[in-house]
């Protein structure tokens, strides 16, 4: 509700706008009025205009009023010392200085209806508080609706620069009405309105304006360039508080931060991104980008603690690739982010990989080069890290990767229902993995209880039997869902349309169930109220060396000469985005707000998250997450312990926020990388 309310204010704004520049329009010319009957019936109708310019000021500032009691600081802080000044003083000024003198023309000019007015009720009807008000209103929601959309977040007072020009322009529009009422005060002759004067005035203003807004433009867009070669490091350094540890003695490359470089591999896996036209359930065909030709690539089972190494050979992917292991902490070298921790794999070249798979769980990969186009296009396959001991042979274990392929949902390359047979009693584990680009993607499962048993590759601590609840699952996350196989068929609708999923029954026969209609009737699972407290290193009550604050946010400009609806990290786009500061050991803290009109996904690279809390209420289970769905208004406080030294991508897994400057990273101090980005270079790091 309160995220409702601030993303309607610019609709407000833009409300007061239109009437206060009517209502503008008509008290500049009211001085015009051939009769004292005419100025008596304008002036009336003005005054309906004020008194409707009040109420709907009024509603954007009850909106801001609101804001402050239900919400944090960093949702309001603007709109109070910046939109609501604007919107507030000139509705005060028409509610007290316009609307009584209206009253007074009004009442002057009534004796005489069929007379010109004289000098001095002409005077009166130009006087700076009349025609001033309503001109300082239709500019200060003007002013104000410009804040709205380029957000000066966090809030400094250097942003109230417009503030200072409004003031300077409400000045000088108050010296020339003041003229232009003593003018009407002495005019002895016919006062008339020259609309062809009036337009012209009009068109010179009007072009000087363009000219310099153009001009501004096309500063701002000079500005947004980004350099042929630049370092990923190039952001300010944001430090917080001291921390007590120490850095690194002297400085160290991510080129040496490898996974071990000797001993022969257990799991030995080979790569090969090359385009190919492959063929989904239904007969149709997509041009892909695949890992070994298929879509999705291999499915890479490990063991944990085991040693693997993976080549990757680049056929012919003219963008270049990597391999990105999406949750799985490797070391930094291992990451595959290109610019950042490797350069880019270009056609006939290759790279190896080699870590320990240290977490078990689910897990994914994809090239982080153009990471856009690139997982959209195939450049995924899921990883599966199993318990040392190996997997329990009695589970049926499926992966369901979730992706579309030219707008046509499927699992893996199946974009039909796909049927299995498991016998009753079979304990059943079904991997969600969720690739899509902005989508939050919605699973029902129909026919037997069952758990979250693990979110982001990490299990839940006594997760609760669930039944007709609605799972909706964010770009890049994961859920491991549990349940033992009954006598009767259970179905995973994945996209809860009832066209593609996961049929199960004893024999592979049934009828699928229709999930579509109910599924907009179930709750909603939520992860912040689910499973048990378990024994975790640190919690919301532990001594954090560092504490952060991320603020995400949506304002219009332009990023790299385009101009577009940017999607901001602390106000900023990449590079310009902070990073934060940490030494090895440090136990960090951040707080993620969520200001914008749309979700966030936010993935930190190399480190897993402990969710503390969730709109300022603690969360009931143990919930580790690498992927977390942060959406408009959501306020989260997430803890890691800073255990794997690095330069660490954190961005949103919304791809296309990514690539259009939604990144930032995490820095490890005397950390440094010698990989560069840029246009002058091949690495396109999103």
């Amino acid at each position: 509700m309160n995220t409702m309310i601030m993303q309607a204010e610019p609709g407000g704004l833009l409300i007061v706008l239109l009437l206060s520049w009517i209502a503008a329009s008509k008290a500049y010319r009211l001085v015009y009025g051939a009769t004292g009957l005419e100025l008596h019936r304008k002036a009336g109708g003005l005054m309906i205009w004020a008194a409707v310019i009040v109420l709907a000021a009024s509603g954007v500032l009850a909106a801001v009023g609101w804001a402050m009691q239900t919400m944090l600081p960093e949702f309001w802080q603007d709109r109070v010392y910046l939109h609501a000044p604007l919107i507030g003083i000139p509705a005060l000024s028409i509610l007290f200085i316009a609307l009584p003198m209206l009253w007074r023309v009004r009442r002057q000019a009534k004796p005489a209806p069929e007379e010109a007015p004289q000098p001095g009720l002409r005077g009166l009807a130009a006087a700076p508080g009349i025609v001033l008000p309503f001109q300082a209103a239709a500019l200060g929601a003007l002013t104000a609706l410009y804040m709205a959309f380029t957000a000066p977040v966090p809030f400094e007072w250097t942003d109230a620069i417009p503030l200072a020009v409004y003031v300077l322009l409400v000045a000088a529009l108050a010296v020339r009405h003041g003229s232009r009422s003593r003018s009407a005060s002495r005019e002895e002759a016919e006062f008339r309105f020259r609309p062809w004067l009036h337009g012209l005035k009009a068109l010179g203003m009007t072009t000087v304006a363009a000219a310099a807004a153009a001009g501004l433009l096309y500063l701002a867009m000079l500005n947004s360039l980004l350099p042929e070669r630049f370092n990923m490091m190039a952001g300010p350094a944001h430090y917080a508080a001291t921390s007590g540890n120490a850095a690194f003695a002297g400085t160290v490359s991510v080129t040496g931060l490898t996974g071990p470089r000797t001993g022969e591999p257990d799991r030995k896996f080979t790569l090969t991104a090359e385009k190919k036209k492959v063929r989904l359930s239904s007969g149709q065909t997509v041009e892909a980008w695949t890992y070994n030709g298929q879509i999705p690539g291999p499915e890479l089972r490990v063991k944990q603690g085991e040693l693997v190494e993976v080549t990757l050979v680049n056929k012919n992917i003219e963008q270049g690739a990597t391999i990105h292991w999406h949750g799985l902490d490797v070391p930094n070298a291992e990451d595959g982010v290109a610019g950042v921790t490797q350069d880019a794999v270009m056609p006939g070249q290759t790279h190896t990989y080699r870590f320990v798979a240290e977490q078990a769980g689910t897990f994914w990969y994809h090239s982080h080069q153009q990471s856009k186009e690139a997982v959209q296009k195939g450049l995924f396959g899921s990883l599966i890290v199993e318990p040392s001991a190996g997997a329990d042979p009695k589970v049926y274990d499926f992966t369901v990767m979730t992706h579309r392929w030219d707008q046509t949902l499927a699992v893996g390359a199946s974009d039909t229902v796909e049927r299995v047979s498991v016998l009753p009693g079979t304990p059943v584990r079904l991997r969600l993995i969720n690739t899509d680009d902005w989508t939050r993607q919605r699973f029902v499962l129909a026919g037997t209880p069952f758990q979250v048993a693990s979110i982001d590759g990490t299990d839940l601590y006594r997760p609760g039997l669930m039944e007709n609840v609605l799972l909706t699952l964010t770009t890049g996350g994961r859920y491991d869902v549990t349940f033992t196989m009954p006598d009767h068929p259970v179905f995973l609708d994945a996209g809860a349309k009832g066209k593609v999923g996961l049929f199960l029954s004893p024999d592979g026969q049934g009828a699928v169930p229709d999930t579509a209609a109910s599924a907009s009737t179930m709750p909603v699972f939520d992860p912040s109220d689910y499973g048990d407290k378990a024994v975790t290193p640190f919690d919301a009550n532990s001594h954090f060396d560092r504490q952060f604050t991320m603020i995400l946010d949506n304002k219009l400009g332009f990023y790299n000469g385009q101009f577009d609806m940017l999607y901001t990290m602390n106000g900023e786009v990449f590079p310009n985005t902070p990073a934060f500061m940490v030494s090895e050991g440090d136990l960090v803290k951040t707080t993620l707000i969520n200001r914008s009109a749309v979700d966030h996904p936010m993935h930190l690279h190399g480190h897993r998250m402990l969710v503390l809390s969730h709109n300022g209420r603690p969360v009931k289970g143990t919930w580790w997450s690498d992927t977390l769905d942060v959406r408009p208004g959501d306020v989260y406080e997430v803890a890691f312990r800073a255990d794997n030294p690095g330069i660490w991508m954190d961005h949103c897994h919304n791809l296309a926020h990514a690539a259009s400057g939604m990144t930032m990273h995490l820095m490890y101090e005397n950390v440094t990388t010698p990989f560069l980005t840029g246009s002058g270079t091949a690495n396109r790091p999103e």
